[in-house]
């Protein structure tokens, strides 16, 4: 039975938005995505800028419950998004998710690795895709935070335990060039990472967080793929 906090935290509305239905966002699921309010990143790329800085939601983890107990048969897994889906406890979410019998992947830039590891422990998650800012040198300029260690330390627990998970990159030139990408790659391969690393470029948009244009298309044939599995999803 769930205590009256339990209940609370279901109860606060910090749902942005609900994707009723998708195929692409956890490939092989029929999925929804249910996004989170607020981030602790100011990427300047990022087109999610009302969500990031939105104070409140327009629906709680409750009513997105109620919406799953429809689903129920229809769809097989759930996405949980942001903004950074972290700076909310989700572990009595997922644990309500789980036992509806769907499967839970996390969209997340990998900053909370003590939430990360107690999802996991507790068996919460079936998969996690990991956004990959940018290398140290570049990595305040471009999230306006200092949590690249806290980053590489949750990836290298991921590793460890060999948790299935991707990590991707989002590109513009104005701010990650071919030597970027090619130093990040290297730092990858350092740490043992095995999965397909996603790069995507950046899609210029009505507005972003650093109000930032399209930069030049990134020269694939500099960037060194020889040994990690690359692939563009654009």
């Amino acid at each position: 039975m769930s205590t009256n906090k339990e209940l609370n935290s279901l109860n606060q509305k910090i749902v942005y938005n609900l994707t009723k239905f998708t195929t692409t966002d956890y490939t092989g699921h029929l999925s929804c995505v249910v996004w989170l309010v607020k981030c602790n990143f100011r990427c300047l790329y990022c087109y999610n800028d009302d969500l990031v800085f939105a104070k409140e939601g327009e629906k709680s983890l409750n009513e997105i419950l109620d919406f799953l107990k429809t689903r129920v048969g229809l769809l097989d897994a759930v996405v949980i998004s942001g903004g950074e889906a972290t700076q909310h406890n989700l572990i009595e979410f997922c644990k309500e998710v789980k036992a509806l019998g769907f499967k839970i992947k996390l969209d997340t830039n990998g900053t909370d690795k003590k939430q990360i590891e107690e999802l996991i422990s507790l068996n919460l998650l079936d998969y996690m895709a990991i956004d990959f800012k940018a290398q140290k040198e570049k990595f305040i300029e471009i999230t306006k935070s200092n949590k690249y260690n806290e980053f590489i330390q949750t990836i290298t627990y991921l590793i460890n335990i060999d948790f299935p998970f991707e990590l991707r990159t989002t590109i513009n030139s104005n701010l990650l060039n071919e030597e970027d990408i090619n130093k990040m790659i290297l730092i990858l391969k350092d740490l043992g990472y095995k999965n397909t690393y996603y790069l995507q470029n950046f899609l210029e948009t009505q507005s972003n967080i650093g109000g930032i244009t399209q930069g030049r298309l990134i020269n694939k044939n500099m960037i060194d793929s020889k040994d990690l599995n690359i692939q563009w999803r654009n």
